[in-house]
C-alpha cells in the first residue's frame, strides 16, 4: 500500500507528462518510474498469490473441485436419506 503522498506525486507527474508510464511489478512488490526509481508496495501475501495465479474466488473454489466431487455424495445421501 502506498502512502497518499506518493499517490499524489504519481498522479501529479502522470498528469504533467504525456505518455508517462510506470510498471507494477507485483512480484516484487514495486512500483518503477520511468526513470528506474522504485517505490516499493506492502501487498497480502494471500493477495498477491491470488492476483499472480489469476484467482478470483470462482477460480480459488475451482481448486477444490476433487474434494467437492468427493463430497457431493455424502452431502445427496444425508438430505435425501
Amino acid at each position: 500500500m502506498l502512502i497518499e503522498s506518493q499517490i499524489d506525486q504519481l498522479f501529479s507527474e502522470t498528469q504533467a507528462f504525456p505518455g508517462y508510464s510506470l510498471t507494477n511489478d507485483l512480484e516484487r512488490q514495486v512500483i518503477v518510474k520511468p526513470q528506474g526509481e522504485e517505490i516499493p508496495f506492502d501487498v497480502q501475501a494471500f493477495r498477491k498469490y491470488c492476483l499472480l495465479n489469476g484467482f478470483d474466488d470462482i477460480g480459488l473454489t475451482l481448486r477444490q473441485a476433487d474434494k467437492i466431487k468427493a463430497f457431493e455424495p455424502y452431502v445427496w445421501h444425508k438430505n435425501h436419506g
